[in-house]
């Protein structure tokens, strides 16, 4: 979906307009940001922008210039045009605070929280709405995959970053690799559990990414179910997760690992002592379960990876 007018017909008709006359060249293009009343917010080339109602990207800090602000109208209209005024369809998603779009994008949202017996039931009132762009890095993980190997087998390894540095890039290209096979590893299955359509980006069930041809795909399923459902199910030999945390991810790990699948995942951090601080990780880290960590960092530009390391914290 490189054509503008592609990603354009998700906004409202204001929100399209502003947004025609800038020359945005879709590959740098990382998020849109919608909020009532606020300014309309652009991530584009790692860097943040607003809109002058000249249609130029100007610093949020530019005070010369009147900028162009987004209206509740706006909201709800573009709200409509991404569920493709079908929202009923998409409640579901909705109430996980998420729409996927076609390509594979993914707009965050939020506003009012209707709860029914201490379980979040609907997100009315939507009043603020972040796109975020799926952008397929194919080859990214290349040079790292020797790293993750031993005598020949994928090391259970944890990809750790802060928000906004590429981890999720870096897994779905990994999982590519690791099911389609590379020079000294022949492809296996892999079994990917995407809870919230960000690794395949998957619209109406068909992945829009291409994570290899031995790869099946459990979208918008939590994490620990997913895992258990596809080792009954899929015999995998890899499995795949984003953003683990909680004390049900631990325990469908270590299943995993006690059903001898490898284990590739990603988790917010800064570090490796950064995670030793964190209560289910920290647990995680004391019994070695990962033998491989990939971090990234703040470097500038998303997908600089600034350390591999082994289960003993030695630098690979």
């Amino acid at each position: 979906m490189d054509r503008k007018q592609d990603w354009l017909d998700f906004f409202s008709r204001g929100i399209r307009q502003e947004l025609q006359r800038i020359p945005l060249e879709f590959s740098k293009l990382q998020e849109i940001r919608l909020r009532a009343g606020a300014p309309l917010m652009v991530w584009y080339d790692s860097r943040e922008y607003t809109i002058s109602c000249s249609g130029k990207l100007v610093q949020p800090s530019d005070r010369s210039s009147s900028i162009c602000l987004v209206t509740g109208k706006d909201i709800r209209e573009t709200v409509e045009c991404m569920g493709n005024y079908s929202l009923y369809a998409f409640e579901d998603e909705i109430r996980q605070g998420f729409l996927t779009l076609r390509g594979g994008h993914r707009a965050g949202l939020t506003g009012k929280a209707v709860m029914d017996q201490g379980e979040l039931k609907m997100i009315r009132c939507i009043s603020g709405i972040n796109l975020r762009f799926a952008h397929q890095v194919i080859g990214c993980a290349s040079p790292y995959m020797e790293k993750m190997m031993e005598q020949g087998r994928f090391c259970h390894s944890l990809l750790v970053s802060p928000p906004r540095c590429g981890k999720t890039t870096l897994l779905r290209d990994m999982v590519r690799l690791l099911s389609d096979g590379f020079p000294g590893f022949a492809g296996v299955n892999v079994g990917v559990v995407d809870e919230r359509s960000e690794i395949g980006a998957c619209y109406d069930g068909i992945p829009q990414n291409d994570l290899g041809i031995r790869t099946d795909i459990l979208d918008c399923c939590p994490k620990a179910l997913g895992m258990m459902m596809l080792i009954r199910t899929m015999s995998p030999q890899i499995i795949a997760v984003d953003e683990i945390g909680g004390k049900q991810d631990l325990e469908a790990i270590r299943y995993g690992v006690s059903c001898g699948c490898g284990i590739l995942a990603t988790v917010h951090g800064a570090g490796l002592e950064d995670l030793r601080q964190k209560p289910v990780l920290g647990e995680m880290l004391q019994e070695g379960i990962f033998k491989r960590f990939l971090v990234l960092g703040h470097t500038g530009r998303p997908g600089q990876v600034v350390g591999i390391y082994d289960e003993r914290g030695r630098a690979l």
